[in-house]
């Protein structure tokens, strides 16, 4: 959706939402009484999920998510709020989008977003009876890292996020890096803000399954990062190796610059999610003498590509697998 449809969605779901947000009380410069507040995504004990949404101009109000095929239509009150409630669901986290009149927006009172590259969602966790890898749990902490850095290859000004793990401040060691790379439509800070890759990594290393690492997230698209509003208009035809040179000459000199990090390709791995999983499969694989391990899910390739990618890497199997620590 461009800024412009944004825009015009914004004028005409204004007056339907603005009953979201609670008036101040009468006599303190407020609008009189206020409606009552709601729970607009109520998590039940039994994982049902109960949806509200106050909009008493709206004729049609739906909502939708991954936690259900298409959109569930939402019943409306004599207050004005609309409602529904789920089948019971598996703990996981979730999305949800409302559907006002046929445009799709985010829960206006839930602060827990997911940000995306073209759009936002709603999110909210259905627990189960233990917690899960990607809850916080009661064990020490890692840090995230906001960075900011010109891309020399790209010209343009990008952000990677970085997590440090426990005990990296107090101490002089170097660490092993994993390169953490996102899918299509997503960000870089969608590991941690979505993911809770520092948590996941937190729990992990506090119960011996996983060793103390850092983990750089870098914005898998060759342009200026999403978060600094319109990118400058890419050449024509677009470079296919931007990314890579961006990553390699870039991304990880300026990681290993400001914080602690092995140099050594044992100690180097690059992982990511479909669209982020073929760049780690491109990029660590073409780089043997970089990347000694390589992780990529979910990732989409051509057909035929891997035979013509990586025919090198395939002639002569035994002496590829030599150079993989981990695939």
């Amino acid at each position: 959706m461009s800024r412009l449809s944004l825009f015009a969605s914004s004028l005409v779901l204004t007056p339907l939402l603005l009953a979201q947000v609670p008036a101040a009380p009468a006599g303190r410069g407020g609008r009189g009484n206020a409606p009552p507040a709601i729970n607009s995504c109520e998590v039940r004990p039994d994982r049902t999920v109960t949806f509200r949404l106050r909009a008493p101009e709206a004729t049609d109000v739906k909502v939708s998510g991954d936690f259900v095929q298409g959109a569930q239509a939402m019943q409306k009150a004599e207050d004005g709020v609309w409602s529904v409630t789920s089948a019971p669901l598996n703990p996981a986290i979730y999305t949800y989008n409302f559907r006002v009149n046929g445009v799709s927006v985010i829960d206006p009172v839930n602060p827990a977003i997911k940000l995306g590259e073209r759009t936002s969602e709603s999110i909210f966790e259905v627990p189960g009876d233990k917690p899960a890898p990607y809850d916080m749990q009661n064990v020490a902490h890692g840090t995230v890292h906001e960075n900011w850095y010109e891309s020399k290859t790209l010209s343009v000004w990008r952000r990677i996020d970085v997590y440090t793990p426990p005990g990296y401040e107090a101490g002089k060691a170097t660490y092993p890096v994993m390169y953490l790379l996102h899918g299509s439509g997503d960000t870089e800070n969608g590991w941690v803000k979505i993911g809770r890759a520092n948590f996941i990594l937190d729990n992990l290393i506090a119960a011996g399954k996983a060793k103390p690492m850092i983990v750089v997230m870098p914005y898998g698209r060759a342009r200026q990062d999403v978060y600094l509003g319109p990118a400058p208009p890419q050449a024509q035809p677009a470079d296919p190796k931007a990314f890579e040179n961006d990553l390699l000459k870039d991304v990880m000199p300026f990681a290993e610059k400001f914080y602690r990090i092995s140099a050594k390709p044992v100690d180097r791995a690059i992982a990511g999610l479909s669209m982020g999983g073929g760049q780690a499969l491109s990029v660590g694989l073409n780089h043997l003498d970089i990347f000694h391990s390589v992780g990529a899910f979910s990732a989409g390739v051509r057909a035929g590509y891997p035979e013509t990618q990586y025919k090198d890497l395939l002639a002569d199997p035994a002496a590829t697998n030599k150079k993989l620590k981990l695939f």
